[in-house]
């Protein structure tokens, strides 16, 4: 028996041995430790190590526009970044401003570039627009073939289809993307819901209607304000949409005589008539700093609709207003009786500058902002992500606003299409909205502000980027 059990054991030692190694990827075989002398600790592992994290080391500067989100959630973004350094093991860096194109601009300009920049286009600054178009911007199309990091799902497999398709993240019709699809908003006129209702107004669903409403209304009060010009962009794409998908298409693309024809006509028609109707205090506030003055006219019942997207709850959430205000928003009204109103789908994009130093950290950090955590974490400030499955998670305000394409709303995506930068050649913020503060102020601009638009619209079909 003793001998029997010696050789058991003895062969239980050697299928031990050969299992060591087996496992042992250099082929050699494990030493089994002295259990008389002390671990060296220069080649002693703990148990149970974890793996590193596949950005251990690395830094990822990020640069992002301090928003409505922000004034609604102020760690928003400071939750977002840890999240990421958490599942990466990366560190970042990160700069968070309102006013950012001022902050990153002369680091930029000296090539100091932050690998991953949250700042959309329609700005004032119109500084993501210069990056479209002198081609500074990096192709990010493989990120939607990349796992959202710490998810076992693709980027593509998590964003919302037609998102990616639109002249807003692919700006040159190559079939790539450069701008990834961060929040969207649909967008539409943001009004006092209790005013109309003591009223007995009808949200207005045709412009003779709008304007019916303009001339009934009491000394003091008028029928509109905007925050800044920028936001005629939403308003402008949304009112073209409204005259059908065909004179979009051809007036994004800058189609010759578009605006002498009855639809281009009408479209800056109504814009020139709605000036008229705007508050006039509303120019001299349209500005960055000032903006939320102009916000404040319809909290305080002396406009009645503005532009705006759905953070507008969120940035206004702490300021005055008149006794029963409540939110409420419709879409453009329709071009026609009959026709649907229109909605604008507002979409800020995150995009990765060609020269950073870690375009690769960059690729990886968009990829991380359609993760659950992430999208999670965004909503606590109201921001919206183009995920599958994210409005079944709202509730409130945003329930109803998300709801408005439901309500029989057509949905405006995209946007002019990129040019060529050219001297002497304005941008469409200084050609088609800009003018706007001073058709407020002084009507007979009118028509120095259409002939400005057909001759940009000749230069800029002169000058596209293919």
């Amino acid at each position: 028996m003793k001998k029997i059990l010696s050789v058991l054991l003895a062969a239980v030692m050697v299928l031990g041995m050969l299992a060591g190694c087996s496992s042992n990827p250099g082929g050699e075989a494990s030493k089994e430790p002295d259990p008389t002398k002390a671990p060296d600790p220069a080649q002693s592992e703990p148990a149970n190590e974890p793996a590193g994290k596949p950005m251990e080391g690395q830094t990822v500067k990020v640069a992002a526009l301090s928003s409505g989100y922000i004034d609604a959630y102020p760690e928003m973004w400071a939750e977002v970044c840890a999240a990421f350094e958490e599942e990466t093991g990366a560190k970042v860096e990160l700069v968070l401003e309102k006013n950012l194109e001022a902050v990153i601009g002369p680091s930029m300009q000296g090539g100091d570039y932050p690998d991953a920049v949250l700042c959309a286009t329609g700005r004032p600054d119109g500084l993501t627009e210069q990056f479209i178009k002198d081609k500074l911007i990096a192709d990010i199309t493989d990120v939607l073939s990349m796992n959202v990091p710490g998810e076992d799902k693709k980027v593509s497999d998590k964003l919302l289809g037609g998102f990616t398709d639109t002249t807003l993240t692919n700006p040159y019709g190559d079939g790539k993307t450069y701008l990834a699809p961060m929040f969207y908003s649909p967008c539409g006129l943001f009004y006092n819901a209790d005013l109309f209702a003591k009223n007995g107004w009808t949200v207005p669903a045709t412009w003779d209607e709008m304007w019916a409403l303009a001339d009934q209304l009491p000394e003091g009060q008028y029928l509109f304000t905007y925050p800044t010009a920028g936001y005629f962009d939403a308003f402008f794409y949304a009112l073209m949409r409204s005259f059908g998908p065909d004179f979009f298409n051809k007036a994004t693309s800058y189609e010759e005589g578009i605006w002498d024809t009855e639809e281009g006509k009408q479209c800056l028609e109504i814009v020139a008539k709605l000036a008229s109707y705007t508050n006039p205090v509303t120019p001299a506030q349209a500005n960055n700093n000032d903006f939320k003055m102009n916000q404040q006219l319809v909290l305080d019942d002396k406009a009645l609709f503005m532009p705006n997207g759905t953070w507008i709850v969120g940035e206004m959430a702490d300021s005055p207003r008149v006794d029963g205000f409540t939110w409420g928003m419709t879409a453009l009204p329709a071009a026609k009786s009959g026709g649907n109103g229109s909605s604008f789908c507002w979409i800020e994009q995150i995009w990765v500058p060609q020269g950073a130093e870690n375009v690769d950290g960059g690729k990886q950090f968009v990829a991380f902002m359609y993760s659950d955590k992430a999208a999670e974490i965004f909503l606590k400030g109201g921001a919206v992500q183009p995920i599958e499955g994210i409005t079944g998670k709202l509730d409130g305000d945003n329930k109803m606003f998300y709801s408005i394409y439901d309500n029989g709303a057509d949905a405006a995506m995209g946007g002019f299409a990129t040019t060529k930068s050219v001297a002497g050649l304005g941008s469409i913020m200084e050609v088609y909205f800009d003018p706007v503060n001073t058709l407020v102020s002084d009507p007979s601009t009118k028509d120095a502000w259409i002939d400005g638009i057909k001759s940009a619209n000749d230069q800029y079909r002169a000058n596209l980027v293919g």
